[in-house]
């Protein structure tokens, strides 16, 4: 079993009420570094994640769930752990250029994933 390294607490909830719950997930190759708080959509063809981009086709530009450890993409796919619900400080979350966490507000909620913006 990888070791999936640990998750912190932090800026990054913004709140308890909603539970936390997480799951392993393959973040695909070729996108360099990816920080906690990175919203990925999964690729439809390999099951692997990308960063959450509107203007994707390959099943990546519905946001599903939130990275919850830094990861390393540049030399391959790599294993990492994700939130799958769970309440975020907005300013934490991220996508890809273009495109902005309030774009996937829908898809969050319906993965029991929610956001605040008033702290």
């Amino acid at each position: 079993m990888p070791d999936f390294g640990s998750i912190k607490f932090g800026t990054l909830f913004a709140g308890t009420e909603i539970p936390v719950l997480t799951t392993s997930v393959t973040v695909a190759a070729g996108q360099g570094v990816l920080k906690a708080g990175a919203v990925l959509g999964k690729v439809t063809a390999d099951g692997t994640y990308k960063l959450v981009d509107k203007a994707a086709t390959d099943g990546s530009q519905v946001a599903s769930v939130v990275l919850a450890e830094e990861v390393d993409t540049t030399g391959g796919a790599v294993p990492a752990v994700a939130y799958t619900s769970g309440l975020f400080t907005y300013d934490a979350l991220y996508v890809a250029v273009g495109d902005t966490v309030a774009d996937h507000q829908d898809e969050l909620r319906s993965g029991n994933i929610y956001y605040k913006t008033d702290y």
